[in-house]
């Protein structure tokens, strides 16, 4: 318990600090501190995880298996990184982990229904569908990074640690993500154009 005292006094942020608090009670067998943090963190992840998969069953699955780690885990939480990284990180290796056990039948890349026409990528908010849709096509690692980086805000160093890579993977997954979304996305909105 001193090593959380001591090093989790050092973040700077007043969220962190509070969710540092979190962490401590939790530590010391706080099941009110994780209920909190929990609902805290539910919205977040789930709009995290729903980039991976459409599947509320396993999103659900993936954030209550995530902070039953952080429950057990909270004592060796030592500061190096916000508790937001932290987190995330757990609910990104728990999804891969429920990937690789249950299959990519449960963490499906389509929508639901498996729709994944739209009417144009320029109407009112298809745009933000358009480009969901070309998100869908990328491998989960690109696409994830991306979400990290654009969506959730994260820095580079931020996303390597959630990913547990170096920052050059992270960077090499954003540049081909890039390369692939510039190629597919017109044509996604080029097959839609034709459909009309």
């Amino acid at each position: 318990m001193t090593l959380i005292s001591n090093n989790l006094t050092r973040q700077p942020e007043q969220a962190d600090n509070d969710d540092v608090g979190s962490l401590v009670r939790i530590a010391a067998g706080d099941r009110q501190s994780l209920s909190s943090l929990y609902l805290k963190y539910h919205r977040r992840l789930s709009r995290f995880l729903g980039r991976v998969t459409y599947c509320e069953d396993a999103i659900e699955e993936a954030i209550n298996d995530t902070f039953l780690i952080v429950w057990q885990k909270a004592r060796e939480f030592r500061g190096e990184a916000l508790v937001s990284t932290w987190i995330m990180g757990i609910a990104y290796r728990t999804a891969l982990k429920s990937l690789r056990r249950t299959g990519q039948a449960r963490w499906e890349k389509t929508a639901p229904g498996g729709d994944l026409s739209i009417t144009s990528p320029f109407d009112d908010h298809e745009v933000l569908d358009w480009v969901a849709k070309g998100l869908i096509l990328l491998p989960i690692d690109q696409r994830v990074t991306l979400e990290l980086a654009y969506w959730m805000g994260h820095s580079l160093e931020e996303i390597a640690e959630i990913m547990e890579c170096p920052v050059s993977t992270i960077k090499a997954r954003m540049f081909r993500a890039r390369v692939t979304l510039r190629s597919t996305l017109p044509k996604l909105g080029g097959l839609l154009e034709k459909k009309h």
